[in-house]
């Protein structure tokens, strides 16, 4: 099966920056992986999309993050990114990372959610 594993979360002041990391492991070589994505909840919040990249490299943003925030991937290695710049204590929240895979031998299609990472910025 794919598990997705985070790495990058921390606390940081106003202002600084984080780079998240994401991935894919298991019997990943066994499916093919589309979008990536990266998702984040806040207390109290429902969990909102930040950054979504697919396989050829087009991206989305989220217009509270565009322009300080940039997500990419390294397809050979399965891995997606978030480079996180000039945080703001809004951006505090557990960031998960998704990936929507299908299955290459039945073409069963499903999302696979990372266990999240905290990232808290201070004021």
């Amino acid at each position: 099966q794919v598990q997705l594993v985070e790495s990058g979360g921390g606390l940081v002041q106003a202002g600084g920056s984080l780079r998240l990391s994401c991935v894919a492991s298991g019997t990943v070589r066994t499916f093919m992986i589309n979008d990536m994505g990266w998702y984040r909840q806040a207390p109290g919040k429902q969990r909102d999309l930040v950054a979504n990249i697919n396989r050829s490299g087009s991206t989305h943003y989220a217009d509270s993050v565009k322009g300080r925030f940039t997500i990419s991937r390294d397809n050979a290695k399965n891995t997606v990114y978030l480079d996180m710049n000039n945080l703001k204590p809004d951006d505090t929240a557990v960031y998960y990372c998704n990936v929507a895979v299908r299955r290459k031998l039945t073409e069963a299609q499903f999302n696979v959610w990372g266990q999240g990472t905290q990232v808290t910025v201070s004021s």
